[in-house]
């Protein structure tokens, strides 16, 4: 076996249904006293039911999480965090909430200001050190381990009112973090076989969510699946898929979970080549037939057979930002399997305006 590094995260977790009812316990593990509440605006009847469990621990409730988390946003509850005095963030909801809470501790004048993660969709970001701002229409990214949540309650019952269509692009946006750790080049045994296992979690879950929304098996597996496909991603590097995804979702504002589900398969084929046994994993994963190809097809056909988005004229995007997309895509270095090409780049953006099935 080659020699690797691999680094644990040091979250703790509590999975089950009613998990919930565990949060204020886990406030006090967590030393903290006032908790800021944090939600969309869609989910702040979560964010009230969270303070009503917390009692005299909630300071307060901040229901304005944004995608992409706009600085304006990302200042506004810093400041809110400061006016109640609050000492530790608690995040209910997906990503864009979940970054919120991470713009919080990144800038707090707290050392060591806890964030408690209490995901509702499948996004995975909880188990990352990754946070992202979106300033000017430039969505940056960074890691540091002040913004990792400290602990993240997974309960699938907080998930059987997620809407099917979300569910679906959320799922799939999990798979898309294992199968850029599959192939990272800081990749390693512990990750691939946690990529692998969570690609298949997601994959098997989503045909029964199909079938019945309310299945909370289902719903279980899905979120072992994200917690599984963000602990890679927050232990590798992002390839071309995330940079992508970036790019196109900060400029173009575009829904996050549904520009992944759109562009994976196309970053897939990009690479498809110069990752072959990182491809041969994903099929594997998925039970699709083995070949060149069948990771990228495997992934376009789970989401189309299932009625996720394929195209991103579909959700927004405008041709005309197309060239401007694949500009932004190669401005900058970033590890990658094969080296980016800004034409090829261009052509794998038309491919996903069009919707085309790879291959």
């Amino acid at each position: 076996m080659a020699p690797f590094t691999y680094t644990a995260q040091p979250t703790r977790v509590v999975f089950g249904a009613g998990a919930l009812q565990q949060l204020g316990r886990e406030i006090e593990r967590l030393g903290a006293q006032r908790a800021l509440v944090l939600s969309t605006p869609e989910q702040a009847d979560s964010a009230r039911r969270v303070a009503e469990l917390l009692g005299p621990r909630a300071a307060g409730i901040f229901a304005e999480a944004r995608m992409h988390v706009p600085i304006e946003t990302a200042r506004a509850a810093r400041e809110e965090a400061r006016r109640v005095g609050a000492d530790c963030a608690i995040a209910i909801g997906g990503g864009s909430t979940v970054g919120l809470g991470k713009a919080i501790a990144l800038e707090s004048e707290r050392a060591g200001f806890p964030l408690l993660a209490i995901p509702t969709t499948y996004a995975g970001s909880e188990m990352t050190p990754i946070y992202g701002l979106t300033e000017g229409g430039v969505k940056k990214t960074g890691r540091d381990l002040r913004v990792l949540p400290k602990t993240v309650i997974y309960d699938p019952e907080l998930t059987l009112t997620l809407p099917l269509g979300l569910t679906l692009t959320s799922a799939l946006n999990a798979i898309a973090h294992a199968c850029e750790g599959l192939y990272a080049y800081d990749g390693n045994p512990i990750t691939a076989l946690m990529a692998e296992e969570g690609i298949r979690a997601a994959a098997t879950a989503l045909p029964r969510l199909c079938r019945n929304e309310h299945d909370l098996d289902a719903r279980g597996d899905a979120l072992y699946a994200a917690w599984l496909c963000g602990s890679v991603l927050g232990s590798v590097s992002m390839g071309l898929h995330h940079k992508l995804c970036h790019t196109l979702g900060g400029s173009f504002e575009l829904p996050h979970a549904a520009v992944h589900t759109v562009v994976l398969p196309h970053a897939l084929a990009y690479n498809a080549n110069a990752a072959p046994e990182a491809m041969r994993r994903i099929a594997r994963a998925l039970g699709t037939a083995q070949g060149p190809l069948s990771a990228a097809i495997g992934i376009f056909d789970l989401a189309r057979t299932h009625g996720a988005p394929t195209a991103l004229r579909d959700i927004g995007m405008p041709a005309e930002g197309l060239d401007r997309a694949a500009d932004l895509a190669v401005q900058s270095p970033y590890p990658n399997p094969r080296p980016l090409e800004r034409a090829a780049i261009r052509e794998l953006l038309q491919h996903a305006f069009d919707g085309t099935r790879p291959g």
